[in-house]
């Protein structure tokens, strides 16, 4: 059996020929062995050389997993933990995701913000920022990623951490009141940020609150569209407000981030320094999509082995694209896929909105929701959509005021019913 396919670099790993894991591999197994006693009571190793054929062994690790094993599995002495709360050497964050039960990730300090300047460093358009003091403001879910972000009405100048402000104190970007978007906008034109960070709804709107306002950022660099997935909708409607190249951060609060590439483009690569990526093949009718297991570097507090994230990603001849999460993708009855990506394809030239969804309601049925200033014309749209869908699908289309997020806080561009 040949070895397993990585999304890494060759540099990264060496040489994946012949029975051995290559030394970059096998050590960070080794160090994760040393750190965690779970993985030692999940599957044993010996100390000789690692095979592939052992490699393959050992489980993959799922959230699911994680959750009923609970975060104390990763540690030997909780109480070690516990005490460096207290001395501010851990800190602790709780991600629900998308579909299951919150999980609390066990962080050493300064650990998220190093995987960022990896990130940053592994980006052409952010690596510029990487090693210099520069002024960021995000706008995204409360419970983001790290503990810096606020959970409290704090006034401005609080939410101001290392030249980042956080600019969301509520959880629906689409309930916010007019005084709310007022105060987002006077922060941003206060802060005169380089990087403009956020979830892509959440962004999306604030290019509309920004445009309703007549207000421009000239001091934007770059924007990071991150936290969840984007539409080309939602890049237009940002590039509208803020002309600055758009940038796909793709990671999680338990993994960190895993890949980075130019909005849109097709060119997303493996953040090399912070993770090791294996690619699974998927569906036999779909060579070139994987699933990703996730195998963490030089991480202290609960690092992952051969973890399944849960996320397919498509090899292209430019690098990655990232398609979601597997319950929000849509196998047609001749088994061939359809991904947001391809929603963003079948919509007509003209349509414009700030935010959509599309929702199967019936093995045909289909509900389209959008939020957009105009009606686009929905015969138009309805029988592009049902197209893509095909197999007799039949589409409805309506304008709302709002779409409301799941309860994570999250929003799905794409919504089969479970199977």
């Amino acid at each position: 059996m040949p070895a397993p396919t990585f999304a890494n670099p060759p540099g990264t790993l060496g040489s994946t020929a012949g029975e051995f894991l290559p030394a970059p591999l096998e050590g960070e197994i080794r160090r994760i062995y040393a750190r965690s006693p779970l993985y030692g009571q999940r599957f044993p190793i010996h100390p000789a050389q690692l095979q592939w054929s052992c490699y393959r062994e050992i489980p993959a690790l799922s959230k699911k997993e994680i959750v009923e094993r609970g975060h104390q599995a990763f540690f030997a002495d909780y109480a070690e933990i516990e005490r460096g709360f207290q001395t501010k050497h851990y800190e602790y964050e709780s991600t629900g995701g998308t579909t299951q039960s919150p999980m609390t990730v066990i962080m050493e300090q300064g650990w998220w913000n190093a995987q960022t300047v990896r990130a940053y460093r592994a980006s052409p358009i952010l690596r510029e920022f990487a090693d210099r003091s520069h002024r960021k403001c995000v706008l995204a879910p409360i419970g983001c990623s790290s503990n810096l972000c606020p959970y409290e009405d704090h006034p401005f100048p609080h939410r101001y951490f290392d030249g980042t402000v956080y600019l969301n104190l509520s959880s629906d970007p689409f309930v916010f009141p007019e005084p709310e978007w007022d105060r987002i906008v006077l922060e941003l034109q206060a802060t005169q940020p380089e990087i403009l960070e956020g979830e892509p709804v959440y962004l999306s709107l604030l290019a509309r609150a920004v445009q309703k306002r007549g207000v421009r950022v000239p001091s934007l660099r770059a924007i990071i569209l991150t936290y969840g997935k984007a539409s080309t909708q939602h890049g237009r409607r940002i590039a509208e407000a803020f002309p600055a190249p758009q940038v796909d951060l793709y990671g999680s609060t338990e993994a960190g981030y895993l890949f980075v590439g130019e909005a849109f483009k097709d060119n997303s690569q493996v953040i090399d320094a912070n993770a090791f990526i294996e690619l699974v093949p998927w569906r036999d009718n779909l060579p070139d999509v994987y699933q990703i297991y996730v195998t963490t570097r030089d991480r202290e507090a609960m690092p992952l082995l051969r973890y399944h994230t849960g996320d397919i990603v498509q090899q292209r001849a430019t690098g990655f694209r990232l398609l979601g999460r597997e319950g929000g993708l849509y196998f047609r009855p001749d088994g061939s896929l359809v991904s947001p990506t391809d929603i963003d394809a079948a919509l007509p030239e003209n349509f414009v909105c700030w935010h959509y969804s599309l929702v199967q309601t019936g093995e045909t049925r289909w509900d389209f929701h959008y939020v957009a200033d105009e009606a686009a014309a929905h015969p138009e749209v309805e029988t592009a959509l049902a197209g893509l869908l095909g197999a007799g699908a039949r589409v409805s289309a309506f304008r709302r005021k709002f779409i409301a997020p799941a309860a994570s806080g999250k929003f799905a561009l794409l919504k089969p019913l479970a199977r």
